[in-house]
């Protein structure tokens, strides 16, 4: 499968992009000077896992523009399925600091929605120390329960007032998905990206993973220490399920293909 971010490998049943994070930012690029209305899921282990009990949240993967490897297994299956080892992981972390480099040159304005006011005061303080040339041209706190439609829509017209080139969106998953699906094309926005923890890191509120335990593919154990009530058992319960539906889908590749080859014969 392809899309207008590149080739896409389907990982049980949702498509990820084989993406670098250089071509990452040119795409959201081409939206922005396009106006084209997209969003990104940045996904990994636990989104694949969440979308195979939920069918909605698997069209919203699926239905996006693009859908970068958050973690390093979607990484490895990628360079295997496609034998490309360019293959990188577009970590939402990384995408968003790149995006803001990026912005010092092409002037892209940014909107923050997500996290607790006084992580987003730190974050936008962080973000214009390092970026003092992109401009953050607003931020939003929504509190931790569903808007109502009054609400909704004010924080659409207040999103849409400041005129973003992208909106940055400091949820959790599924939560930001669902967002950004259902609001897409409705706040002013070209592009939406769902960029979970990168609120907490660049903001200084939570640590992040070293760069050799995110590149081992241990960055779940170091998340779990940090916050064991909150991640210990998501990691636990989706990391032994993810291997073996994959195990599952891989054997089902191979009998498929048995059965081509025997078929012709």
């Amino acid at each position: 499968m392809s899309t207008a971010a590149g080739l896409r490998v389907d990982v049980l049943g949702v498509g990820v992009d084989a993406q670098t994070l250089e071509r990452a930012v040119e795409t959201i690029g081409g939206w922005v000077d396009g106006g084209e209305p997209n969003y990104v899921c940045i996904t990994g282990v636990h989104g694949v896992i969440e979308c195979q009990d939920d069918p909605e949240l698997r069209r919203i993967h699926n239905d996006a523009g693009m859908v970068t490897a958050d973690g390093m297994p979607l990484v490895w299956l990628s360079r295997r399925r496609l034998h490309d080892s360019r293959v990188e992981r577009v970590y939402g972390p990384d995408l968003m600091l790149a995006a803001f480099e990026r912005s010092e040159v092409t002037g892209w304005r940014h909107f923050l929605y997500g996290a607790a006011p006084a992580t987003l005061d730190r974050l936008a303080d962080n973000l214009h120390d390092r970026f003092p040339r992109a401009r953050v041209v607003g931020a939003v706190s929504p509190p931790f329960r569903a808007l109502g439609r009054d609400e909704d829509a004010a924080v659409c017209d207040c999103i849409a007032e400041a005129h973003p080139d992208i909106v940055w969106v400091g949820l959790s998953t599924p939560t930001q998905e669902r967002w950004m699906a259902s609001h897409v094309g409705r706040v002013g926005a070209p592009v939406l990206v769902g960029v979970g923890a990168a609120f907490d890191f660049h903001a200084g509120v939570k640590r992040q993973a070293p760069l050799w335990v995110q590149r081992s593919g241990l960055e779940w154990a170091f998340r779990a220490a940090s916050e064991p009530r909150r991640l210990a058992g998501r990691y636990l319960r989706n990391n032994p399920r993810f291997v073996w539906l994959l195990c599952k889908q891989t054997l089902g590749r191979r009998a498929v293909a048995w059965n081509a080859r025997n078929h012709c014969q």
